[in-house]
């Protein structure tokens, strides 16, 4: 069941890596405010944005593969816990099954139950933590103070005695689903938590709280791709005077380009902006790796491929057909 469920997941993930690989292309020079403590900082892109979260699945992708891993081991023959006086070939049952290997001590095989659990729930907390954070940013950016992107009125919902209402009602859901979400693992450590060795009724908890957790993953992840396969971005954010701060490091780097040490050229344009004499040129010129102009969504790419195809659905998928024909 973990095995198909995790497969499950890394397609809807993929789906939506896809999406925001996509969409950073798209507006790789669509210019977007850079924020640290919540105030303006530096000159950012949509492509970053975009981008930012593909990058982010990939790391989550590594998170469900070592999960994956752990619960692709064959516990069968272990009985209660401590084996079988029948002369068992746990080896073939192994291979019949598509298992990378055995959960060789009947023992342990016992207690990776609720560690199993919790492995698998920690890396379901991770994708969630990528999309409850993603779905927050939208629900910022949505804001009319901010501005930056918009939905089709559909996507959208109204209020009851508020005319110009349009709420992120579907990113605020998804924000909070994923929320709960973040907190099973918690919940299963205090299941097990001070549990001895071998069986207890106790484990029977910790299907209620894992197996719901992957279907509400997955539409959540389904819900988010709806919703940016439909965003619209606003161009030319940075040409509002209230944004030109943004631009106060890169006349502090070009002072230090032309010889000026750093701590000097800092106090130069601060002092231009307390006495309000700041100018700026918006032109931004972005070369190392992972920046607004070399966004490396094609390295970004490949790390998620072959992260994929490490997982090696295929032959799993494979050795189960054969055994069922």
């Amino acid at each position: 069941f973990l095995r198909n469920e995790i497969q499950e997941l890394v397609t809807e993930i993929k789906e939506l890596f896809d999406l925001l690989i996509s969409l950073s292309e798209k507006h790789k020079n669509t210019l977007l405010p850079g924020y640290t403590h919540l105030q303006l900082a530096m000159p950012s892109s949509f492509g970053l944005w975009f981008g930012a979260y593909a990058e982010s699945l990939v790391d989550d992708i590594i998170t469900l593969q070592s999960a994956y891993k752990i619960t692709n081991k064959n516990p069968l023959g272990s009985a209660a816990g401590y084996g079988s006086s029948f002369p068992l070939n746990r080896k073939m049952t192994t291979e019949l099954l598509g298992f990378s290997d055995l959960n060789y001590n009947v023992v342990y095989a016992q207690m990776g139950r609720g560690k199993t659990e919790k492995i698998v729930a920690s890396a379901i907390s991770n994708v969630a933590s990528t999309i409850g954070k993603l779905s927050m940013d939208a629900c910022l950016y949505l804001n009319q103070n901010f501005g930056f992107i918009s939905f089709p009125e559909e996507l959208t919902t109204g209020s009851s005695i508020m005319p110009h209402k349009k709420n992120p009602d579907v990113f605020e859901l998804i924000r909070s689903r994923c929320n709960t979400l973040q907190a099973i693992p918690l919940e299963i450590t205090l299941i097990t938590t001070n549990l001895p060795s071998g069986y207890h009724r106790d484990l029977q908890l910790l299907k209620e709280k894992l197996f719901p957790a992957f279907n509400q993953l997955k539409n959540c992840l389904r819900m988010t791709h709806l919703m940016l396969s439909n965003i619209e971005v606003k161009d030319d954010l940075l040409k509002d005077e209230k944004y030109k701060y943004l631009f106060s490091v890169e006349e502090v780097n070009k002072l230090v380009l032309q010889g000026i040490p750093f701590r000097d050229a800092y106090k130069v344009i601060g002092q231009s902006i307390e006495k309000g004499e700041f100018t700026y040129y918006d032109q931004l010129h972005h070369t190392h790796e992972g920046s607004m102009g070399n966004l490396c969504n094609e390295e970004i790419q490949r790390l998620m491929n072959t992260e994929i195809q490490s997982f090696q659905f295929d032959v799993v998928n494979k050795k189960l057909e054969r055994l069922i024909q």
